[in-house]
């Protein structure tokens, strides 16, 4: 009944980590949500997770891609920030993944880097919704399936 391609690469991975029986699945959502093959639409419930959260880390860096990850939790953290900090923290964004040759760079189209840099000296509490978005997206289509057909989602899995 499945012939989503990405639902079949959850089915894919669900029957690698010997699921529904297993007990190993049970203890963390975002395991279940791979399970009913919802993992694309739930990389939310993975970054919430602590220990989610690291072993994609981990995956990431060991891919040379974890400034799409840092990048997210900078603007989520940017987001609650107080007004008085979220000067100091989109100086730090922009800085750290935004500007040409930034240290962590992420790969933003022109148009959203433009639009980024347009308003470097005068951030709002939305500034990087729609930068964060695209990140997110890019990680939901392009890393978070390899991660999870990965040797560090398997370790994660039998560490809980």
């Amino acid at each position: 009944p499945h012939t989503n391609k990405t639902t079949n690469i959850y089915l894919h991975q669900t029957w690698r980590i010997n699921c529904p029986q297993c007990s190993l699945t049970t203890n963390l959502s975002w395991r279940l949500r791979v399970q009913d093959g919802k993992a694309l639409q739930d990389l939310e419930t993975l970054l919430n997770s602590k220990g989610g959260r690291q072993a994609f880390r981990d995956f990431l860096r060991s891919e040379f891609s974890e400034e799409n990850l840092e990048f997210w939790l900078a603007c989520e953290d940017y987001r609650v920030a107080s007004l008085n900090l979220q000067k100091t923290k989109s100086s730090s964004i922009y800085s750290q993944f935004i500007n040409p040759d930034a240290p962590q760079e992420v790969n933003l189209d022109a148009e959203t880097r433009e639009a980024l840099l347009s308003v470097t000296d005068f951030p709002c509490a939305d500034t990087f919704n729609d930068a964060q978005q695209r990140i997110y997206n890019l990680m939901a289509k392009d890393s978070f399936p390899r991660f999870l057909r990965s040797p560090q989602c398997m370790e994660a899995i039998k560490a809980f």
